[in-house]
């Protein structure tokens, strides 16, 4: 069987891990890496023995399969142009920066029947697989996800930054529409939003109150799910998840039911290795993807829904303090 040719574009922080998992795996041809940074494509392709490119017009006519790692503005455009072209892309979260943009990239994946994928690395994430057979009806769910602050993703609010990868996560654990959205964020180092709480309101009832902050001391990468028969509470970070249920016709000597509490065993693996692997295998395949540009598009739907929100927020204080400095 042939290789499936695949370039890397853009390769900062994240977008040089895209090369290294795709330089380990037998069935991948790395045929090159692209940067405007004209040293840094040229240091990580020397790393990876691969060709280094400055422009992604350059790769277009040579690859299969593309990751796109560059900064989130310029998605769009650059995604736009390897659809066009015929190549599957991995595409890193948010998949864009307006719905309509979003809309036309599936349009163009449709078009030609491509495979267009989104990084929502955390889906991969052992601990979120780990409880997929334990989770039933969630009703409260609480996230929170903290890190320290970085310039590489100052261009972005941190919903669309953080949040957002919660968000896709709870989206997929509550199977029902939204009713509500409140939310409040305010910037603080930066022009953009860097610490935001969100609170969803779903249809069937749950609810989800989720905090993202790239302003703390320390990170913090924590997930709460309550539920009917169990409390299940996961750390991304350390891959731990404990598991505690009501025991049936077990009581305490007080009268209160006995509390079980269980550590889910969990398959220690690589998050971005299994879904450049699961991007790979739809490649070859064509086969549908775990997580698809419809569920990027849906993350995105919401986090932009939770940044109008908080624009409102913003808008309706400064009139409340307006109006209280009026009537002094």
């Amino acid at each position: 069987m042939e290789k499936v040719r695949v370039g890397v574009v853009g390769v900062g922080y994240l977008g040089q891990y895209h090369a290294e998992k795709y330089s380990k795996l037998p069935q991948v041809e790395l045929v090159g890496v692209v940067d405007t940074n004209h040293a840094r494509a040229l240091e990580i392709a020397n790393r990876f023995s691969t060709k280094a490119f400055f422009d992604c017009s350059d790769l277009l006519d040579s690859v299969d399969a593309v990751s796109i790692a560059v900064p989130t503005t310029l998605h769009y455009k650059v995604a736009s142009d390897f659809l066009d072209n015929g190549v599957d892309i991995l595409l890193e979260k948010p998949m864009a920066t307006t719905l309509e943009e979003a809309e036309s990239l599936i349009e163009r994946s449709e078009s030609k029947n491509l495979i267009f994928q989104v990084g929502h690395l955390e889906r991969y994430n052992s601990a979120v697989v780990a409880i997929e057979d334990v989770l039933n009806n969630p009703m409260f769910i609480e996230s929170h996800r903290l890190s320290f602050f970085t310039e590489r993703s100052a261009d972005i609010d941190v919903v669309l930054d953080l949040m957002i990868h919660d968000i896709d996560i709870i989206l997929n654990f509550v199977n029902s529409g939204i009713e509500r959205i409140d939310a409040v964020g305010i910037p603080v180092i930066s022009s953009k939003v860097d610490i935001a709480n969100a609170r969803i309101t779903f249809v069937n009832g749950c609810i989800a109150n989720i905090t993202a902050s790239r302003i703390s001391e320390r990170p913090m990468r924590k997930i709460r799910i309550f539920q009917p028969d169990a409390y299940i509470s996961i750390d991304f970070a350390s891959k731990k998840v404990g598991l505690y249920n009501k025991v049936e016709n077990g009581k305490e000597d007080g009268g209160l039911p006995k509390i079980e509490i269980n550590n889910v065993t969990i398959d220690e693996r690589d998050s971005l290795e299994e879904e450049i692997k699961s991007f790979v295998n739809s490649v070859i395949t064509r086969r549908p993807l775990p997580v698809s540009c419809y569920d990027g598009k849906r993350a995105l739907s919401v986090s932009l829904q939770i940044l109008s929100q908080i624009k409102r927020s913003e808008r309706n204080y400064a009139d409340s303090y307006t109006q209280l400095q009026g009537s002094r």
